[in-house]
């Protein structure tokens, strides 16, 4: 009632302000009702989000009530929540921005309605029709679950049972909304299924008192509980994984699409096009993120041959390639020595970072390897946030070792932890004064985009321990914005594609296929990182050019990550706005006139 009755009251303000001799509200009374509109709304959306996917809030660090939700993915919750979606962006339509000006809710209205209009666009997509994914999907995601359900007391124990009595549930409606989707001409591409069933058939293989399920019951000092809960995954959930997983094997599988290109789906165009928005917050046609992308890999090309004539005496791009891939002080022998590299990697940036940010993570991040039941199945290094006091995790595959270099671990080490995305993340959980919403929203374009600019920034901190990944993190970057457009709205096959992957020199043949089954189930996502990262630099140009010997790096720095994570266009104009008030600043040592 209190938020209508605000809203009401904006309405008519508005209204008295267009009436001939009408008096004038202050724009402060103004500016203060439209930041409280935004707070309720941004509140009211946070919450509901949280309700709607407890679990996903709960893995994602974020502070919960209980222990007992779990998503409901039936298509009747699916038109509730996008009804909710549509009122709430029709009420941030009607709030001034300008008003907003210099309020820490300037920041709060642009990354929730930037949200809201990328989820309503998505809709095209009818993603919830194929959701078979390798890389993101539901079999991944509840093992995490399971291992760190809360279980240290009898209500929590409870609400564990209650949590996952649901879950079958969750499987069955999934089976459904599939079944619906192949009805409907939607699919995910056959390559992609088979991972998923090979990732089900090794989570399955692992025995009930191993399994990832019984975890809770492992970690229970209750043996009424253990016994129960044992008992539901043996007869409950791991059943209904295994239907859903001969399902897919019988009936999915054989009429899942060939084509790995979206373009192969029903407004398949519209839909990449919606996804192009929705990862990298900027309004870009296919055509010039891949333009774009091919100009930066011609000018990262010209870089990599200058460094590799000075290093191996040759000009010749793929001669440089092989001698990188073949170099024996670039290669790994054991999982562990893979292990034991990445995490010196991950301690050395921690022990660098003081004289290039201000503002460091009070929490840590440790490094820790895929179980083998995911290992080797498609998936790819990643970061997971912290959860409470617990650290932040670097996951690291240890697959095929001697496929892995060490040039392409200490890239990777920087880019998920320190500087990349363990310290952008953190800092931003820990940050005081911005709404709980940007915990809670994901932005690939800034987040995967700082991670990138972090890969170029460790060169400069000194992070690089091997000659070759200063030529490594040369070869791979905005190959993604030319290898995902091509793949999914411009006609290359997967040949083709695997092709340009493997030029880099960064990919091995199955790691080509993994990267070309992920571009194919998450498009546009693999254009959000150099996206982001050509911004960011495009930006620290602009200022090192209109400051001079006046740029601070490490107030830079304080200015790309103070308001957590936001949309591309906020970030510009957050740093536009830091560069005018500095030119404008007297000179150090001068004493203003």
């Amino acid at each position: 009632m209190a938020s209508n009755m605000t809203l009401l009251f904006s309405r008519i303000a508005l209204m008295l302000l267009s009436l001939p001799g009408a008096v004038q509200v202050p724009a402060a009374a103004t500016s203060d009702a439209a930041a409280r509109r935004v707070r309720a709304l941004a509140d009211e959306f946070y919450e509901a989000k949280v309700a709607q996917r407890p679990e996903a809030a709960f893995l994602d660090g974020l502070v919960v009530a209980r222990h007992d939700g779990l998503a409901d993915n039936s298509p009747a919750a699916l038109k509730t929540w996008q009804k909710f979606e549509d009122r709430l962006l029709a009420e941030l339509r009607e709030i001034d921005e300008d008003s907003l000006g210099g309020r820490a809710e300037w920041s709060t209205y642009g990354v929730l309605t930037e949200a809201l209009e990328a989820a309503v666009g998505l809709r095209v997509c009818r993603r919830e029709l194929w959701a078979v994914n390798q890389m993101e999907g539901w079999q991944l995601l509840y093992p995490r679950l399971a291992t760190a359900q809360p279980v240290d007391d009898a209500e929590l124990r409870k609400q564990a049972l209650a949590r996952w009595r649901k879950f079958p549930r969750f499987v069955r409606n999934t089976t459904a909304q599939l079944d619906a989707g192949l009805k409907q001409g939607y699919s995910s591409p056959k390559s992609v299924v088979r991972r998923v069933i090979a990732q089900l058939d090794n989570l399955l293989a692992v025995p009930l008192d191993e399994n990832p399920f019984t975890s809770p019951a492992r970690r229970a000092n209750a043996p009424e509980f253990q016994a129960a809960f044992r008992k539901l995954v043996a007869d409950e959930i791991l059943p209904a994984i295994r239907k859903h997983r001969d399902f897919l094997v019988e009936t999915y599988l054989p009429r899942a699409r060939e084509a790995i290109a979206v373009a192969a789906l029903t407004e398949g165009r519209a839909c990449y096009r919606a996804s192009l928005r929705s990862e990298t917050t900027l309004d870009r046609s296919p055509e010039e993120v891949y333009e774009l992308g091919k100009r930066t890999v011609a000018a990262n090309r010209a870089r990599v041959i200058e460094l590799g004539e000075r290093l191996y005496g040759t000009k010749d791009y793929a001669e440089i390639i092989r001698r990188v891939d073949l170099d024996p002080n670039n290669r790994f022998q054991t999982r562990e020595q893979v292990l034991e590299f990445s995490r010196a990697v991950v301690a050395r940036s921690k022990a660098a970072l003081a004289d290039w940010f201000a503002t460091l993570p009070q929490h840590d991040v440790v490094v820790e390897p895929y179980p083998e039941y995911q290992d080797g199945t498609g998936v790819s290094s990643r970061y997971e946030p912290p959860r409470g006091d617990e650290p932040g995790v670097y996951r690291i595959t240890l697959h095929e070792p001697q496929e892995q270099r060490k040039g392409r671990a200490e890239v990777y080490a920087v880019h998920e932890a320190y500087p990349g995305h363990h310290l952008q993340i953190a800092i931003g959980q820990e940050m005081s004064g911005l709404h709980k919403i940007s915990q809670l929203i994901f932005y690939s374009g800034y987040t995967e985009g700082w991670a990138r600019y972090a890969e170029a920034l460790a060169e400069e901190m000194g992070i690089y321990t091997t000659q070759t990944a200063r030529i490594t993190r040369r070869t791979w970057p905005a190959r993604g914005m030319v290898v995902d457009p091509g793949i999914h709205v411009m006609g290359w096959t997967r040949a083709q594609a695997i092709a340009f992957l493997k030029e880099s020199g960064r990919f091995s043949q199955d790691h080509a296929e993994r990267l070309v089954d992920r571009i194919a189930i998450l498009p546009a996502q693999l254009t959000a990182y150099d996206s982001g990262a050509l911004e960011i630099f495009a930006l620290r140009a602009r200022a090192e050019e209109a400051l001079g010997e006046r740029f601070d790096l490490r107030a830079f720095h304080d200015r790309l990550l103070e308001k957590g994570m936001i949309p591309l266009p906020m970030l510009r104009q957050t740093v536009e706005a830091w560069i005018a008030d500095q030119v404008r600043k007297p000179e150090a040592g001068k004493t203003p006139r």
